[in-house]
């Protein structure tokens, strides 16, 4: 089995959308190191982090952080060490259009 260190995600979501910021790919697992959160804005923004196994619909129980607040032009960071299966997705919501997320880890396939 191959591991790969990457880039997994990055995304500039649509204000108020639940957005995909990454899927393991079929045949692949993954590790997820670190999500970070950037508030691009003057102002304070809210956030949501999700992973949905399977891809499944979203559900509460699914949310590792939900409407956190972000001081304007701040950045956090989540180090977790997030085990995904093939299909899983972590999805990202925030109130404004000037939130950027990241995640970074390895594929093992």
């Amino acid at each position: 089995m191959a591991t790969t260190y990457k880039v997994l995600g990055q995304s500039n979501p649509a204000a108020t959308t639940l957005t995909t910021l990454y899927t393991v790919p079929s045949a692949t697992e993954a590790v997820v190191s670190t999500i970070s959160v950037a508030n691009l804005s003057a102002s304070a923004i809210t956030y949501r982090i999700a992973i949905r196994p399977n891809g499944a619909s979203i559900a509460n129980s699914q949310y590792l952080a939900y409407d956190v607040s972000l001081a304007a032009n701040s950045t956090t960071a989540y180090t977790l060490g997030i085990t995904l299966d093939a299909a899983d997705v972590i999805s990202v919501y925030a109130s404004d259009t000037n939130a950027v997320f990241q995640a970074f880890g390895s594929e093992i396939a």
